[in-house]
């Protein structure tokens, strides 16, 4: 029962975000999803992703192409061949340039890049990067390892963090096109999908977690009909 319980525990603190899908059941596509602000900041964030980091995350997608390739030709390479003060991991595992403090869901993979230092047992008046590196001042390897602290992580509230604003609602379309939803363009997107069966349409409240912001950034790659891929 324990084990059950910290399982369940462990699943409710997984980062999710929601949006609410408009179904054409005859058709089985996705006309348009609702969707809020934590949502709407979570698919502009795939634009700031570094291409290694989208690769290292679809990898095991079979991801097409030739960029997975190059990916694995860097991991591979022998620490041999790199130079002294470069790490592969800064190359493999780039830090994306939006924060995922405020917008945990696509922190997916992206753990900090372990920084390591080293000092001189003898005069603890230097420090650097490379354990072959020699004191300057006694001439010793430097070799003794310091811990690398990171600074606090400054809180965000959530209605100020992120990108877009809130209170507003947004509409997603099937091909991630995104923009503000008013009563006016769904009508109008009800008309230009020559919907006829008003009773064939179904709303859809769809969860996004770890499986569906990869499966999204997957047909993001491949497809027009991203949402239609993914939850029908």
């Amino acid at each position: 029962m324990g084990e059950v319980a910290d399982e369940k525990k462990g699943m409710a603190t997984t980062p999710t975000v929601s949006m609410k899908l408009l179904v054409d059941t005859q058709a089985k596509r996705v006309l348009f999803a609702e969707a809020g602000k934590d949502c709407i900041d979570f698919l502009f964030q795939i634009l700031s992703l570094p291409v290694a980091t989208v690769i290292g995350l679809l990898r095991d997608e079979s991801m097409a192409g030739s960029w997975p390739n190059l990916y694995k030709s860097l991991m591979d390479l022998s620490d041999g061949y790199i130079q002294p003060n470069q790490s592969k991991d800064a190359f493999l595992k780039p830090v994306a340039p939006v924060s995922s403090s405020s917008m945990p869901l696509l922190a997916l993979n992206d753990a900090q890049i372990q920084k390591k230092f080293y000092d001189c047992e003898k005069c603890n008046g230097y420090f650097t990067d490379d354990p072959r590196a020699v004191c300057p001042a006694c001439n010793e390897l430097m070799t003794s390892d310091l811990e690398y602290v990171a600074p606090p992580a400054v809180p965000v509230a959530a209605e100020s963090g992120g990108l877009v604003k809130g209170v507003i609602t947004y509409m997603v379309m099937d091909d991630l096109e995104v923009k503000p939803m008013s009563t006016i363009s769904s009508i109008a997107l009800l008309n230009k999908f020559n919907v006829k069966d008003v009773g064939a349409l179904e709303e859809k409240v769809v969860t996004l977690g770890m499986t569906e912001a990869l499966m999204l950034l997957k047909y993001s790659h491949q497809s027009k009909n991203v949402l239609t891929h993914v939850f029908c």
